[in-house]
């Protein structure tokens, strides 16, 4: 290690880590070590002990793990949270959502950023895949709160060329800002809003440019009979004919993958990833779940998201690793799958790859970025500790989490946000509801038709 003061070290907790073969262990009374937004090293607290650092964090009782990663959300639709309950799918898009966000405005989307991102942070998540609308505005307050995240602006067809083009400049002119805490994607909305024309145009853009693609698709069986009827494809088969399996492609959902879709994800030209979000799928009464278990049978990463908290409720990545256990148990039949550490790699490692940051975060060794959380596991709830795994997915809840860290930067310190005002932002939002949420001009963003 370098003479010079590291810039952070956490100390005396114990860190979860990822061995050779990408097994979850854990190394007892450890130390991480920080210099310029990497892990320096992860030791012995005893070896650190004596090592000058910048800023300490004595971590007794807790376990440092990865960051997590909401790998696809709608952030600023927390300022939907409860609007529209109790709802079938085309009911919720027609008759609420869809509605309001006509009314969206930049204000209204930077206010739910910074509620969403506040509310991200003091759960453990460090970083989170959105798509959504006025995502200049996003990337604004990601820059300025320290999170970390990948950004694509949302289009329908509906839009015209515009909707496209200001997905592509979006993507252009923000790929890797915020010191490179910003990655961004290309963002169609999905197979049913955007046509085939416009999807394979999206794919020869992302080929050219470099970009990866983030979209909804095979969100239920539902959609997946619908595109049968309709075009004798499913959204999986109409996502190959339009090139975009050969693009590196984020999909959310997945819960209408069925077994003919298998073959061609398992041989797609680009990264193929699919980020499920089981507690939305749980509210909209959706009679399958993302068949975790095929595809982690043919190399598709699957990673942990909450989708928007429109429909989720929250942005609790922690409750989308403890349902996705317990969910995938009861739809296979089997209580040894999935297991508490393979809930533990989806959270961590298969989420930063369905990212594409899969070789800078999701675990913590030498290298990667440090972009780290503190979880106090010394509550009742947690004790005592017999499996630390189980204990992590099963017992321990995001408001355990005391210290969230990314780029080496402090952004929570013992529950306490350093980068945002809550009780600001949400005076300010409360003023805005009437407006964002009246619905009487009888507009619509879109229509929704599978």
């Amino acid at each position: 290690m370098s003479a010079s003061p590291a810039d952070l070290v956490v100390t005396g907790c114990t860190v979860l880590v990822h061995d050779e073969e990408e097994r979850i262990g854990f190394r007892e009374d450890a130390a991480i070590v920080v210099r310029e937004g990497a892990i320096e090293a992860v030791t012995t607290a005893a070896a650190a002990a004596d090592l000058a650092a910048v800023e300490r964090i004595e971590a007794r009782g807790q376990v440092a793990m990865p960051g997590l990663v909401n790998c696809h959300t709608h952030a600023p639709m927390v300022a939907l949270r409860g609007l529209a309950e109790d709802l079938p799918t085309e009911e919720w898009f027609n008759d609420v959502v869809w509605p309001v966000e006509s009314n969206l405005t930049e204000k209204d989307v930077e206010l739910g950023a910074r509620l969403a991102c506040a509310e991200m942070i003091r759960g453990g998540v460090t970083c989170f895949a959105d798509h959504y609308f006025h995502m200049d505005v996003v990337a604004d307050v990601v820059t300025e709160c320290g999170m970390r995240a990948h950004l694509g602006e949302a289009y329908f067809s509906s839009q015209g060329p515009q909707g496209r083009e200001r997905s592509l400049e979006f993507a252009l002119g923000h790929r890797g800002a915020a010191g490179g805490r910003i990655t961004t994607a290309l963002a169609p909305h999905a197979p049913y809003t955007v046509t085939d024309a416009d999807l394979t145009a999206t794919a020869e853009l992302a080929r050219a440019h470099g970009l990866p693609v983030h979209l909804h698709a095979a969100e239920n069986r539902d959609q997946t009979d619908t595109s049968l009827a309709r075009h004798g494809l499913t959204p999986v088969e109409v996502l190959d004919r339009t090139g975009l399996l050969d693009t590196d492609l984020l999909v959310a959902y997945g819960t209408g993958i069925i077994e003919r879709d298998l073959p061609l994800l398992a041989r797609t030209g680009g990264r193929t990833a699919v980020a499920t979000a089981p507690r939305g799928y749980l509210k909209f009464a959706w009679p399958d779940t993302t068949p975790v278990r095929a595809l982690r049978a043919i190399g598709v990463p699957v990673g942990l998201a909450t989708d928007g908290a429109a429909s989720n409720n929250s942005l609790d990545v922690w409750e989308s690793m403890a349902l996705t256990s317990l969910i995938q148990k009861s739809a296979e039949g089997d209580p040894r799958w999935l297991t508490t550490r393979q809930a533990l790699h989806h959270a961590t490692l298969q989420s930063a790859r369905a990212v594409g940051l899969g070789g800078s975060i999701g675990t913590l060794a030498p290298g990667r970025r440090a972009d780290i959380v503190l979880v106090d596991l010394t509550g009742p709830h947690t004790q005592p500790v017999h499996d630390l795994a189980a204990t992590l997915v099963h017992s321990a809840r995001s408001s355990d989490v005391r210290t969230t860290i990314v780029d080496g930067r402090v952004l929570m310190r013992d529950r306490e946000l350093l980068t945002l005002d809550v009780p600001a932002v949400v005076r300010e939002l409360d003023q805005r509801l009437p407006a964002l949420i009246d619905r009487s001009h009888g507009r619509r963003i879109q229509e929704y038709d599978t």
